[in-house]
């Protein structure tokens, strides 16, 4: 039977060719209410209701969970809002915990004048993915992958990316950074038809964490869908002389960087069935993927998290961190904090910014964070560090 009453939404998934998967009935409503149930004992997420904390809780001393605690049958599975079953990375082509630290510094050479020049490559195309366990998602994706591939340069580089649309629409890339006007990946500068390819050339200014995105109409859509991906704009220290320091400290493969545990956490949503109202949220695309398998943290080296927010459908996303607080670089665009020991941040989509933080002075064990809208965090949006001596 149909939902009834205000904001309700039903809508019916195409099934997959071959008959490998049953037609699905997927609304936000019924992932709350418990999930989604396939034919032929298809499995999906069901979402418990019971208190994640106490099974996240040690008592001091006591030896901390292992990464993979959360994995199906555990503990957290029926008694933490956890989507049950695992979705399969290698059919995806991609593995949430292999993004967080998974930097494209491209093909370096040097330009006349001794300028470096990094030259990338970008397809689009179209690609089913698994966004929660047996929830299947049309997107379409930058590289085989959702988000796309961390483009990390340095401020000054020359940079070149040869894009080209392998998919079913025309397409572009959009840089978030200063660039001339034939360069923004907008219609008329760098929409590109299927089956062609565009060059985008610019100078990578200014340093910070930074995404690019398709510019294509309509716009909700084509970001929806999955065509986005973190930038990241490292810091050259010899032109900020009075923090050199902390610019150093950004530069990749800098010694001061390599003491430094940086990951890159976008975070997104899925609208399973085309209503404009969200089904699966997540950070890097899978729900749960950090609660399921936390990640874990050497608690003698400091964090920096590049946080990116590209959920569509949503006017806000948030990051809560648990037990612990962060500086936050606005726009990762200067080298003194905007924010100053803060525990939750709140990002509009394409708002970014870097978030610095230590567990050097607690004990080991399992530290949560998430959104700090529950409901987010009941579709898919909490996760833990696991932090090891």
């Amino acid at each position: 039977m149909a939902e009834t009453g205000t904001g309700a939404r039903r809508a019916r998934w195409a099934p997959r060719p071959a008959a490998t998967r049953p037609a699905l009935e997927v609304s936000r409503r019924g992932m709350l209410l418990g999930g989604l149930i396939g034919s032929a004992g298809a499995l999906l997420p069901r979402l418990a209701r019971a208190d994640a904390a106490a099974a996240a809780t040690a008592s001091p001393g006591a030896p901390y969970p292992a990464a993979g605690a959360h994995a199906s049958g555990g503990a957290m599975d029926h008694g933490g809002m956890i989507t049950v079953g695992n979705v399969d990375s290698a059919r995806n082509g991609f593995d949430p915990h292999d993004l967080l630290a998974d930097f494209t510094t491209g093909a370096i050479s040097t330009l006349a004048g001794g300028r470096r020049l990094r030259q990338f490559e970008v397809v689009a195309e179209d690609k089913e993915i698994e966004v929660a366990p047996g929830v299947f998602f049309p997107a379409w994706t930058f590289n085989g992958r959702v988000p796309g591939p961390t483009l990390r340069v340095s401020e000054g580089d020359r940079v070149r990316i040869r894009f080209v649309n392998h998919g079913s629409h025309p397409h572009s890339i959009h840089f978030h950074g200063i660039h001339s006007a034939r360069m923004d990946g907008v219609p008329g500068a760098g929409l590109v038809e299927p089956g062609g390819e565009f060059v985008y050339e610019f100078d990578a200014f200014p340093f910070g964490c930074h995404l690019y995105h398709c510019h294509a109409v309509p716009l909700k859509r084509h970001i929806h869908k999955g065509l986005y991906g973190a930038f990241i704009v490292d810091p050259d220290p010899a032109r900020h002389p009075e923090h050199a320091e902390a610019a150093r400290s950004r530069l990749l493969g800098a010694p001061e960087n390599a003491r430094w545990q940086e990951l890159v956490m976008v975070m997104n949503a899925f609208d399973t069935n085309f209503d404009e109202e969200n089904e699966v949220y997540a950070v890097n695309t899978v729900a749960h993927a950090y609660a399921r398998r936390p990640i874990p943290l050497d608690r003698q080296r400091p964090v920096r998290v590049y946080l990116v927010n590209v959920t569509e459908f949503d006017p806000i996303n948030s990051f809560h961190l648990h037990a612990n607080f962060f500086d936050y670089y606005d726009h990762g665009t200067t080298l003194t904090p905007t924010l100053r020991t803060v525990d939750t941040v709140m990002q509009c989509q394409a708002q970014r910014g870097i978030l610095e933080f230590s567990f050097k002075d607690h004990e080991p064990g399992l530290y949560m964070f998430h959104a700090h809208q529950s409901e987010f965090v009941e579709l898919g949006w909490m996760s833990f560090f696991e932090v090891r001596p």
